[in-house]
């Protein structure tokens, strides 16, 4: 509370015109529920008609009052009411079906709830307290639950960026909530009963699905990460750009950033890095991976609508917070080389090392409200304070460089 009363954290945004948001609610049939012909919609026996026949939004789910405030600036702003109830939905709404996220090196399942709403479910694949072990390469580790509600907790809370959609975990029962509901043949035939008598499954997948990567429950309950799914591509395309700073993905080769010192100055000659705040953007990008120790950046996307002038996204952070004894410092690279941050994260990196509102402690307790509570171990939170010494030691260089 004291963090957000800072007037570091009170930021106003720019005023938003008609082309500043993702939709114009009143203009776009597609949102009034009547249209679409939902007659089980969730509020349908009290719906209210504003005197223009509208729907008023009051009476829409959550997770669309979630999609209606994105704007160029930010995925929802911080004291939009929907995104704590969202965020109540994503651990209560009953499921109503099941089916598996095709791509992807790892299994996750698309749930669906009965107000309509949808999410991405990454079940729990290692301990809190378990390293990636030091001989995997980054691109083979597991991709982590927890990681995913860490991510969401530091982005929205913690940076005030606002760029990661909202995550919450949950204990699902794999029976009821997993098998029951599913229409999904392939993943319901890997359902079967371990020699513990516990529930498992493995699903398919390109890593980590077959019998000795199960998932298994104790005896069917099972914990994962539940992250709200954006508007569906039909209505807001996204563009996927190639991370300028992305790894080679290759067990020999070497990624050009790694092997040229001056490699900052070409990409500040490439659009869209060549005027606007994407380059900002992409060092709030390497600071917030750094702090995780997320290697796994190869792409980002951003909402088409708004063209170059708007902020990343932080999608899919499942392979961060998987070493606290390990700083990745290469991750740090975009900032070492290029010299540029914005003047907000700088100050706010800075409030962040300070006694009182220290990094580690804010982020416990943010962590706190989760459901599936404590999400992460105490070394990892330690090694954010150290992270952020780093950083801030990077910047100071730079200005003395």
């Amino acid at each position: 509370a004291a963090l957000f009363q800072h007037p570091l954290y009170r930021p106003a945004l720019p005023p938003l015109a008609d082309g500043d948001l993702l939709f114009n609610v009143n203009s776009d049939i597609r949102f009034n529920p009547r249209a679409a012909e939902q007659p089980d919609w969730q509020n349908e026996d009290h719906e209210e008609f504003l005197p223009t026949g509208e729907t008023s939004v009051d009476s829409y789910p959550n997770w669309l009052k979630f999609h209606i405030g994105i704007n160029r600036y930010e995925l929802y702003s911080r004291h939009n009411p929907a995104i704590e109830a969202l965020l109540q939905d994503l651990v209560s709404q009953k499921i109503t079906s099941v089916a598996m996220k095709s791509g992807g090196t790892q299994l996750k399942l698309i749930m669906t709830f009965q107000n309509y709403g949808q999410a991405l479910f990454k079940p729990m694949k290692q301990t809190r307290e378990q390293e990636t072990p030091p001989d995997f390469f980054y691109f083979s580790d597991y991709e982590r639950h927890n990681a995913e509600i860490a991510a969401f907790h530091l982005d929205r809370q913690i940076l005030d960026f606002r760029r990661v959609p909202p995550v919450a975990g949950r204990l699902v029962n794999m029976t009821r909530e997993i098998r029951d509901v599913t229409r999904d043949k392939k993943l319901w035939r890997t359902f079967f009963i371990s020699p513990a008598n516990n529930i498992c499954f493995y699903g398919e997948c390109s890593y980590y699905c077959s019998t000795e990567h199960a998932l298994c429950g104790k005896p069917d309950q099972i914990e994962g990460s539940l992250a709200a799914f954006l508007p569906d591509l039909s209505l807001a395309k996204r563009k996927t750009w190639r991370n300028p700073w992305r790894r080679s993905y290759h067990k020999r080769k070497k990624a050009e950033w790694e092997v040229d010192p001056d490699y900052c100055e070409e990409v500040k000659q490439t659009p869209p890095y060549d005027s606007g705040t994407r380059i900002l953007d992409i060092m709030d990008m390497t600071v917030f991976d750094f702090l995780m120790g997320n290697m796994d950046r190869h792409h980002y996307e951003t909402f088409e609508k708004f063209g170059n002038e708007t902020f990343i996204i932080h999608l899919d952070n499942g392979r961060g917070f998987g070493k606290y004894s390990h700083d990745e410092l290469s991750i740090l690279v975009p900032l070492n080389q290029c010299c540029r941050i914005r003047k907000s994260t700088y100050l706010r990196l800075q409030l962040l090392a300070k006694e009182e509102y220290k990094l580690s402690l804010l982020m416990k307790e943010s962590l706190l409200k989760d459901k599936i509570a404590p999400v992460l171990y105490q070394p990892h939170l330690e090694a954010m304070d150290r992270r952020l010494r780093i950083v801030l030691k990077a910047v100071s260089d730079c200005i003395e460089k």
